[in-house]
């Protein structure tokens, strides 16, 4: 029994990019007065007066030549040459191109880049919604063919079913999957992964009768509940207002500390990126796009968004996430 709708193999139409056409956002800057001294002059004016925003030597690696994760192990997660070729009336469309990276157990990788560069492409290969065309994802070693219960899905669109109460959607996927478990069993794992995202008191409403916030919070307890190797976020926040965003951010970091699973999430945030994330992959632009800078954020765990803002070092890392997307790559409206 399907959890909702997976997105299928598409053509991109003409004059329409693969990945909604939207662009990075700049994420909601610090607003407390006490922050704003910290705020590099580049931040307080538009970008193009500054075209060239200071820089640290930040820790980097090349996608091609990223190193292993660490203890000498098998990285969990490996693309290996990943390219997906689209055919369309004008000819073949290469969106990802050549992508080389490797996840350690339990990271939470963050991708961010211009639209048309194959972020989603990326995800639904990884999640076994879309095939490659040229090389392999690998998951403990062994190529991803099709979608399975190791690799769970939140979308920005919820995808619940809503003549169901919270507790029915959680539950559904968790039997959908483990349709042996016993029922007492189903149900107590459905009621601590709703407890799980503060959603204990609303159990019992339809998917109706929440809010954008709640919906999400199902979809990431149904996700959660399945216990899945790796957790694939698509834009989950995009479409909820600043406040919840952020409230549903730190929730999202507090469950990923307790149940340290690994965390592959697409964005359009960069302090989004940099609150939550190990590592900012960044894409160059599409088509034949691959990714162009490995950026390990240096922030340590547990983390404060407040700690982290009040640093420094967060604007130079900011800085250079924004000089990749803005000079070095800045997107071709034309």
């Amino acid at each position: 029994m399907s959890l909702g709708p997976w997105p299928l193999d598409r053509e991109p139409l003409d004059g329409q990019s693969l990945d909604g056409g939207q662009r990075p956002r700049l994420g909601r800057p610090p607003v407390a007065v006490s922050r704003l001294a910290l705020v590099p002059i580049p931040f307080l004016f538009p970008h193009f007066l500054f075209p060239h925003p200071p820089l640290l030597p930040l820790t980097t690696t090349h996608p091609a030549t990223a190193a292993p994760p660490a203890a000498g192990g098998q990285p969990l997660l490996r693309f290996a040459g990943l390219g997906k070729t689209y055919p369309t009336p004008k000819g073949p469309y290469t969106v990802p191109e050549n992508v080389h990276l490797e996840v350690a157990q339990g990271e939470f990788i963050c991708v961010i880049g211009h639209s048309g560069c194959g972020k989603s492409t990326l995800l639904n290969m990884v999640s076994g919604f879309a095939t490659p065309t040229a090389g392999a994802v690998l998951l403990n070693g062994k190529p991803i063919e099709k979608p399975g219960p190791d690799r769970m899905v939140v979308f920005q669109g919820y995808a619940l079913l809503p003549w169901m109460t919270a507790y029915e959607n959680v539950f559904l996927g968790i039997d959908s999957v483990k349709p042996n478990l016993p029922k007492s069993e189903k149900h107590d794992i459905t009621m601590e992964h709703l407890e799980l995202v503060g959603l204990t008191a609303a159990a019992e409403k339809k998917i109706t009768q929440i809010s954008g916030g709640m919906k999400q919070r199902v979809a990431v307890a149904r996700a959660l509940a399945i216990r899945p190797e790796v957790l694939i976020l698509d834009e989950p926040f995009g479409a909820l207002d600043a406040i919840t965003k952020e409230e549903l951010q730190e929730e999202l970091l507090k469950i990923w500390n307790t149940q340290k699973c690994t965390v592959l999430m697409i964005t359009h945030d960069i302090d989004e990126a940099l609150f939550l994330a190990d590592r900012l992959v960044m894409m160059t632009n599409g088509p034949a796009a691959s990714i162009g800078e490995d950026l390990t954020i240096p922030f340590a765990r547990p983390r404060s968004r407040e700690d982290s803002m009040e640093d420094p070092l967060y604007y130079e890392v900011r800085n250079q996430a924004l000089d990749f997307l803005y000079n070095r790559f800045a997107h071709d409206e034309a």
